[in-house]
């Protein structure tokens, strides 16, 4: 498996000197499905800013497709670029990464700042509304949505510029059923697919239907385990431990 991630004593450290992450090591091979199961507040959100290039780490080395990821090296615009086309970030919550005025034009907005012509764009983008079901959405703003709208114009755009990485914080987190059996369709299709998919939440449950690996951070903000779904939810001491249940 090719390695595209290398996390080496990472740390992330806020203004003021509260911990977000600590010691932080690990490697992510392409083509997993790697879910982060964690407490609110763990630093869960942190690291898949990190891994996304929206954050860099205080201390530590974080590398991916063998490149250190720090604001230097996001200050070279073709490298930036290319890195921001392999990794995409689908947030918790969507407000904050759609600003276009309609649904169509949220969708193409990737591929045309790649330098696509604006016909295969929108070829493009009309292949997507059909994925998502959501063709009669094109025209409309995306503001005036509801929340599994919201997310699967999200999901949309980032997949118009076909990343190799996706990376997806509380995917399922607040939607209604039915739009969270189509989020979990859909990722396990884009693993199917060849994608890497790295998701956060701190619902078990999840863990099952969604990785095939899965990472516990604890709430002093440490990775506590690293193992099979089913060996981390065997685990009843553990998941106390991380504040993920009541009691043992």
């Amino acid at each position: 498996m090719n390695l595209i991630y290398e996390l080496k004593n990472a740390a992330y450290i806020y203004p003021g000197g509260r911990p977000a992450l600590q010691d932080i090591n690990i490697d992510i091979f392409a083509g997993e499905r790697l879910m982060l199961l964690g407490p609110n507040g763990c630093g869960k959100s942190t690291l898949q800013k990190l891994l996304a290039g929206l954050v860099f780490a205080s201390s530590g080395r974080v590398t991916a497709f063998g490149r250190p990821i720090t604001a230097k090296a996001m200050l070279d615009k073709r490298f930036a670029a290319a890195f921001r086309q392999k990794v995409g970030f689908v947030f918790q919550n969507s407000d904050v990464q759609l600003f276009c005025p309609s649904v169509l034009e949220e969708i193409m907005f990737g591929p045309l700042t790649m330098g696509m012509d604006s016909s295969k764009a929108k070829r493009r983008a009309d292949e997507l509304l059909e994925y998502a079901g959501i063709t009669f959405l094109a025209d409309c703003s995306p503001h005036h949505l509801s929340g599994g709208e919201k997310k699967k114009v999200a999901i949309a755009a980032i997949l118009a510029v076909n990343p190799e990485v996706l990376i997806f914080d509380e995917p399922t987190n607040g939607l209604d059923p039915r739009s969270q059996c189509w989020i979990v369709e859909t990722l396990n299709e884009l693993s199917r697919q060849g994608k890497t998919i790295i998701l956060a939440t701190h619902q078990l449950e999840a863990a099952s239907r969604l990785a095939d690996r899965v990472l516990v951070l604890g709430e002093d903000h440490r990775f506590i385990a690293d193992d099979l779904p089913e060996k981390i939810l065997a685990k009843r001491e553990l998941l106390y431990k991380a504040n993920l249940i009541a009691e043992i």
